[in-house]
């Protein structure tokens, strides 16, 4: 049994762990508070884009972008992943599930048939260690993040697209559903798929200069916004899913420091206990 001099310094320890979580769950929460405000804010950009070019590609079927066209599994020959993580760990099993999806698509195409572009220094450490090709990779992403954040590595991807080096480009996030729950997704990027909402009568906008440059413009927008969603969405769920770790991590340092606390006096009034016994038989002895 260890010494009650062991265990005070163990309470000790353990009381300071106790502080530094219950600080880390606070600043968590409160930076949780604004990721989901910004996430609620970018939602019907997203949505409305998406509609924006359904209507377009409606009015005008002959439009064949190269980030439309569907292919088979067998034109599919290799395949980007665009993977959002978080820079730091201490944030439950919100980056474990992203790379549970990495090993599931390292498993399907293949892994020499895999290009991995990471936003987050955990997906580029885990794509590393599994041996996968990397086409770009941007780390110490602020906690406020901006489009040009992502604009970089979107940029790399669709180059990539245009060169035929991949054939088809997925994105990879933990979207965040609420403070105790957050999913993995997987969507696909390219090729895009939109559907037009219904629209009585025959219509169209005012393009200028004309509707091929315009919808260019609109399709790489909406890749970028779709990335730069997934990025809002992946950091509400990483302060989320912190401020429940260390909420677990200071219950779990409260029962510890109780259990210790036990221990403790159980330590003392033995040695106490011990004491008085010795004090005794030397008062018999005399």
């Amino acid at each position: 049994m260890p010494s009650t001099k062991e265990i005070r310094s163990q309470i000790k320890g353990i009381k300071n762990t106790q502080k530094i979580t219950r600080a880390m769950q606070m600043v968590a929460a409160s930076k949780m508070v604004k990721a989901q405000e910004r996430v609620l804010q970018a939602r019907p950009y997203a949505a409305k884009i998406r509609e924006v070019i359904g209507h377009v590609l409606k009015a005008h079927p002959e439009f064949k972008h190269p980030f439309l066209a569907a292919k088979t599994d067998d034109q599919i020959k290799k395949v980007g992943v665009l993977v959002i993580s978080t820079d730091k760990g201490l944030c439950g099993p919100l980056n474990t599930n992203a790379q549970r999806q990495m090993i599931a698509l390292t498993k399907q195409y293949g892994q020499a048939n895999l290009e991995i572009f990471a936003i987050g220094r955990r997906s580029a450490l885990f794509a590393r260690r599994l041996g996968l090709e990397e086409g770009a990779v941007r780390t110490e992403v602020p906690d406020s993040p901006e489009l040009s954040d992502v604009i970089g590595v979107v940029t790399v991807a669709l180059q990539a697209l245009n060169e035929g080096r991949i054939d088809k480009l997925l994105l990879v996030y933990s979207e965040f559903v609420n403070t105790m729950s957050q999913v993995t997704r997987v969507e696909t990027l390219v090729p895009a798929v939109f559907e037009a909402t219904a629209q009585e009568g025959v219509w169209d906008y005012l393009y200028e200069p004309e509707s091929k440059p315009v919808v260019e413009a609109l399709v790489r927008r909406y890749i970028e916004a779709v990335v730069y969603h997934g990025l809002l969405e992946n950091k509400a769920s990483e302060q989320s899913a912190r401020m429940v770790a260390m909420k677990n991590a200071t219950e779990n340092a409260k029962k510890l420091i109780f259990e210790l606390t036990l221990s403790y006096n159980k330590a003392r009034q033995a040695a106490i206990t011990k004491e008085l016994a010795e004090i005794a038989a030397g008062a018999e002895a005399v």
